[in-house]
């Protein structure tokens, strides 16, 4: 297999980051570094990623986790903060990583596994996968800008948009819902910076289908057989 593809399976991440953990050079094959991601790899042969000798999963593990604020989605940070992987340390001795990701200061679901080919397929653009926020700012969004971010905003990085936009409470329209099928960095915190609002706290309710329901903040939980099965059915765009 390609030598990004085999890092996903080995628990290391995603295949799209994997591909650019091999493009900085931090991987051996057979004792040669090798910086192109397409480069294919053979069962024989011996793979280091951080000084540590690879093997592709034994078994596959899928863990939803309700992420609480103030954890990094990476798999490890040089400056020593606190990651999702701390709060699921004990949960399986195979590597894991996140699907996607959330920042320091999002709350709510995350997804955590080992299975590669499905990581990508989560958080390929083309797949369009749900994702569903709730939001709240520091002051009531108007009218005027609720429609546009239905219609649409342009930022830095291109135009983004709500696919479904909602007030949580109608007396209360600091609380707001929001869908959204763009997996960019910050995206729907950036989307109402733009219009001029500030978004004081962001939780992920919904994620491919998957919601937080009885699983508290900071705890997690395995996902059943028929949520592993219909993650996969997202996971091929349907």
């Amino acid at each position: 297999m390609t030598l990004n593809k085999y890092l996903a399976h080995a628990g290391v991440a995603a295949r799209r980051e994997a591909a650019l953990l091999i493009k900085k050079g931090l991987v051996k094959v057979n004792g040669v570094v090798i910086v192109e991601p397409g480069c294919r790899v053979a069962p024989t042969d011996t793979v280091i990623y951080n000084g540590k000798k690879l093997s592709p999963a034994r078994e596959y593990v899928y863990i939803l986790l309700n992420k609480p604020k103030d954890y990094i989605t990476t798999t490890d940070d040089p400056q020593g903060r606190k990651t999702v992987l701390d709060i699921v340390a004990q949960a399986t001795s195979e590597r894991i990583y996140p699907v996607g990701r959330l920042d320091r200061n999002t709350a709510g679901v995350l997804l955590l596994t080992n299975d590669g080919e499905l990581a990508q397929q989560l958080t390929h653009p083309k797949n369009q996968i749900k994702k569903i926020y709730q939001a709240t700012l520091n002051k009531p969004l108007d009218k005027k800008d609720f429609d546009q971010l239905l219609k649409g905003v342009v930022l830095e990085d291109g135009p983004a948009s709500a696919d479904v936009l909602a007030y949580a409470d109608l007396k209360d329209k600091t609380q707001v819902g929001i869908e959204i099928h763009s997996g960019r960095n910050r995206i729907v915190r950036r989307m109402f910076e733009h219009l001029g609002y500030d978004v004081k706290n962001l939780d992920r309710v919904v994620f491919a289908g998957l919601t937080k329901k009885n699983v508290p903040r900071g705890k997690w939980r395995f996902l059943s057989e028929k949520e592993v099965r219909d993650l996969k059915h997202f996971g091929k765009g349907k």
